[in-house]
């Protein structure tokens, strides 16, 4: 304890601490589905990201381990593009998913997102990143190559607002999970994300999927195939 006042000094000096102009946090309450609008409903944390995309001016990057929208998404994605707004996605490719269900509902609606213009990449398996995520004593124990998933939920808009939480882009977390997110309102912090961000989308460590092609071929035929079986999950509950 005694360590923290000097280590938090040594902070200071290094520039690693960013005194920002705000930070929110906020959260739903638990249980926010109530059961009275179905499996809808929306809570505190979707209100908040839908909010953003409203006011979002130039672009907005985003990275989530699922995604799936519903038609209610789709059409806030769209109008938000429509004003102009760059949309840029990363998201998990088949081969690195840990969720087949989630991963069928996102090729159910890829095509939807595609054409309303955002840009969609995802995360290779083996991406070459790993080894800066990884330390050298750590890869040495390994007999093995990992598999590489993405799990980060940030988004940033405009180079302005960084948003960091619990909050995946699916129905799940809008309407049936009960998340969080804080967003902080800091051009440093901001740029920092956005490098991180940036480097994952690099050709070594994510496909850019397009209307012409997408990287699901690339998983083995076990893998396609326990996705392909999730199709009878509804979507709704994905």
């Amino acid at each position: 304890i005694n360590l923290i006042p000097s280590y938090f000094s040594y902070l200071q000096k290094s520039g690693a601490i960013q005194w920002c102009d705000s930070v929110r946090f906020y959260s739903d309450k638990p249980g926010k589905n109530d059961g009275k609008s179905g499996l809808a409903g929306g809570g505190v944390t979707t209100n908040t990201l839908a909010n953003l995309l409203r006011q979002a001016k130039k672009e907005m990057v985003i990275q989530s381990p699922y995604l799936i929208v519903d038609e209610g998404m789709l059409k806030l994605f769209q109008a938000t593009l429509k004003r102009g707004v760059r949309i840029t996605i990363l998201t998990n490719s088949m081969q690195s998913t840990d969720n087949p269900e989630a991963f069928n509902g996102y090729q159910r609606c890829r095509k939807a997102l595609l054409e309303a213009g955002v840009q969609i990449y995802e995360y290779k398996p083996d991406a070459a990143i790993r080894k800066q995520r990884m330390n050298n004593q750590l890869q040495r124990k390994l007999d093995f190559t990992p598999i590489f998933g993405l799990h980060a939920k940030s988004m940033v808009v405009d180079s302005q607002l960084t948003i960091i939480g619990t909050f995946n882009l699916d129905p799940r977390s809008s309407n049936l999970n009960t998340e969080c997110v804080t967003v902080i309102n800091s051009t440093a912090v901001a740029a920092s994300v956005l490098s991180g961000m940036h480097a994952e989308l690099l050709p070594e460590n994510a496909w850019h999927t397009t209307l012409q092609f997408n990287p699901d071929k690339e998983a083995g035929l076990l893998k396609r195939a326990k996705v392909a079986s999730r199709r009878l999950v509804p979507q709704s509950i994905l």
